[in-house]
């Protein structure tokens, strides 16, 4: 899911967005300025107060392999604590969805409740409502 369609589906309030931006690891040995080796681009979208992740997008190396096993993750409800509770595999660009913002902020709610089987719909958060 996109930013703008969790923020009209959840309310800007409920909805929590990670970046990052960086020069690949792959590109390291080479003799080449560091803004001119190519960039990965990452985020994670967030909802609710579990911080159950909604949408995940990256443009860069790898990113095909990398999406196969973060969207099996996302369609059995994980969240944000979840992906910070993985060990990250260094050197590669996917260690930085695991690592992503400051470690350990995130609530402690891990969202594997919901079996992705037999085509279930994914899990939705948990939403606060606003104060009038």
């Amino acid at each position: 899911m996109s930013e703008s369609k969790a923020v009209a589906k959840y309310g800007l309030d409920n909805i929590k967005v990670y970046n990052s931006t960086f020069a690949d690891s792959h590109y390291g040995i080479f003799d080449v300025m560091p803004e001119d080796k190519r960039k990965t681009h990452m985020k994670v979208i967030c909802a609710g107060e579990e911080e159950l992740v909604v949408g995940m997008h990256v443009i860069g190396r790898g990113a095909d392999e990398m999406m196969q096993g973060f969207g099996v993750a996302i369609k059995m409800g994980a969240t944000k604590a979840d992906l910070d509770s993985c060990i990250a595999i260094h050197p590669t660009a996917s260690e930085e969805l695991v690592t992503m913002g400051t470690w350990g902020t995130s609530p402690q709610v891990s969202g594997a409740k919901v079996s992705p089987l037999n085509g279930a719909s994914a899990p939705e958060p948990t939403i606060r409502l606003s104060k009038i």
